[in-house]
């Protein structure tokens, strides 16, 4: 393989590579140390010109354009969704005030069937546990978002997860407990795991550090079990479900605010901060990746900290250009 082709370059770029086109990206990254040199200077450039496009005000004025347009759209709906909507505007002046505050927002709604539906919302940055009816515990991750039943029925316990949060769900056999997202679902007796489903991710995952799960695609992509240790993927474009063996507490680190690493070489630190911060990290290819370190960092309250903190350890420059950080040897 010489080059690749400007077609799979601007996919790779923008994020939407197929399985098997990451697979020939990084064949064609492993072939030289040009090769790799050259992708991660496109990266940056690509990257710094994306960040650079808009103006904050610019940036602010099309998010608001998007809102509207999606209220607009609600409006042709059943009467019961018009009633949410509404209830959604006041909800989201409570969030506004709660966000102002630094707290997490709770606040409940009627649904069709009279059912009391709890709300809670972690606000940006924040970590905030949950306590559902049953005892389970729930951590949800910045701007992470759980509706549930202000009681459960008798028969189930069915609650609904925008983005990533940590369960430690209380077992009850005669009364399975089921995660909805907008790709995937979880059904679990009760057990220890991670889920994120964001509607900004292509990618919706579940990660199993304890217990048993059932994984399923909303759209009868597969069904599978996981054994703990393993992590379930669904590509949101191709609607395929396969299953990776990890180091599952890694996965989950975030909720009590701490980063372990036991002899851990650059690379697995940094897929361990993209998580934690929901950032892109884009190492030089001439980082040193043979040495490992070993320690705890403490969750702070922005990536530009802990990376701070980290050069106290290893020799390394960085530069943050919008959610994305290149990392190169110092």
């Amino acid at each position: 393989m010489s080059n690749l082709s400007e077609d799979i370059i601007n996919k790779y770029l923008t994020g939407q590579c197929t399985e098997e086109e990451l697979v020939e990206v990084n064949t064609w990254m492993k072939e030289s140390e040009e090769n790799a040199r050259q992708l991660f200077r496109m990266e940056e450039v690509y990257h710094l010109g994306k960040f650079n496009q808009y103006a904050d005000g610019q940036r602010m004025a099309r998010a608001e354009k998007q809102l509207y347009k999606k209220l607009d759209e609600e409006k042709g709906k059943q009467n019961k969704i018009l009633r949410m909507h509404r209830w959604m505007r006041y909800a989201a002046a409570i969030a506004a005030i709660l966000v102002i505050g630094g707290g997490a927002g709770y606040w409940f709604y009627q649904s069709g069937t009279d059912q009391q539906m709890m709300v809670a919302v972690a606000n940006e940055g924040i970590v905030k546990e949950v306590v559902l009816p049953d005892g389970t515990k729930v951590w949800l991750n910045n701007s992470a978002i759980l509706k549930y039943p202000r009681e459960f029925s008798e028969k189930e316990r069915n609650v609904h997860l925008e983005g990533e949060a940590y369960f430690e769900v209380t077992k009850n056999r005669h009364k399975p407990f089921t995660i909805q997202s907008d790709a995937m679902r979880v059904r679990v007796l009760g057990t220890r795991f991670n889920f994120k489903c964001d509607k900004r991710c292509r990618i919706a995952e579940a990660t199993l550090i304890e217990g048993e799960i059932e994984v399923k695609g909303n759209k009868e992509e597969g069904q599978i079990i996981l054994a703990p240790g393993q992590r379930a993927e669904l590509n949101k474009n191709n609607g395929r479900l396969t299953v990776k063996q990890v180091d599952a507490k890694m996965d989950a680190v975030w909720h009590d605010n701490l980063i372990p690493f036991q002899k851990a070489d650059i690379f697995t630190i940094t897929k361990a901060l993209e998580r934690f911060y929901d950032v892109k990290i884009i190492l030089s290819p001439d980082i040193q990746s043979n040495k490992t370190y070993s320690g705890v960092l403490k969750r702070k309250a922005d990536i530009e900290s802990v990376l701070k903190s980290l050069q106290n350890s290893i020799p390394i420059d960085y530069k943050i250009v919008g959610s994305n950080i290149f990392i190169s040897p110092k």
